[in-house]
């Protein structure tokens, strides 16, 4: 029987009184995009921010690669492999975009030589962010600032890659090219995990779906079946 790459059981987090997760189950097999999908509110920015161990859980546990990584803090979960884009990009306006993608790879210790293979690699995915290297990372669009958040978390060279809300804000043609780069990105070896307003995009290229409410996994199965099943596309496919 093989162990999934990311196991979470039974986890509970919170925010002071008011719980956040109430017990979430969920399992990501290496080599596979999953994703989490849900109404505002209903736990999935906060799943993420457990994992990379920006939040504490208060019960339960998260097995990374056969290492429980519930209490380790967050520079360690990075350096086990997990990177995190988070939502709304966060890059650092004020530094170029080349200074924007070392600042990911500061887990590599500083290896001059593998941070400018993960730059070639970064670069070979995204051409503009090359085009861009000398910009400050504030005066990019917002679809450049997406690639260089995806970008900088792929500098730690992650088994695992969580994306927090990639497409939010973005041209419908831009959506589609952030999509398409989450596919190459898993063809080249990196488990995703992704949390996406878009669901139908989601489920499109994913490989699993959980969909969250009020903090509970509520559905779960193959990405396929989701957007096939009735409940799922009444309440976030926008069907009647």
């Amino acid at each position: 029987m093989t162990v999934a790459l990311l196991q979470i059981e039974n986890l509970h987090t919170y925010y002071g009184r008011v719980q956040a997760l109430k017990g979430i189950h969920l399992e990501v097999e290496e080599g596979e995009i999953a994703t989490l999908i849900g109404a505002n509110g209903a736990g999935k920015t906060t799943t993420l921010r457990t994992i990379s161990g920006l939040i504490r859980p208060r019960e339960g546990k998260i097995t990374f690669g056969g290492q429980d990584i519930s209490s380790l803090p967050a520079h360690r979960i990075v350096g086990a492999g997990i990177s995190h884009a988070p939502e709304g990009r966060q890059v650092f306006s004020t530094l170029t975009v080349t200074e924007n993608l070392n600042m990911g790879a500061y887990s590599l210790g500083g290896d001059k030589e593998a941070i400018e293979d993960n730059r070639r690699r970064v670069f070979s995915l995204f051409p503009r962010l090359e085009e861009r290297k000398h910009q400050l990372g504030g005066t990019l669009s917002g679809g450049e600032q997406q690639m260089l958040s995806i970008g900088r978390a792929l500098m730690a060279r992650p088994r695992l890659l969580m994306l927090d809300e990639p497409s939010l804000g973005l041209a419908p043609l831009l959506v589609k090219a952030i999509f398409d780069t989450v596919r190459e990105i898993n063809a080249r070896g990196v488990t995703v995990l992704l949390v996406e307003q878009n669901a139908r995009a989601a489920l499109k290229i994913a490989h699993r779906g959980y969909v969250l409410e009020t903090g509970k996994v509520v559905l779960s199965g193959p990405a396929g079946e989701l957007l096939r099943d009735e409940r799922v596309r009444k309440a976030y496919l926008g069907e009647q």
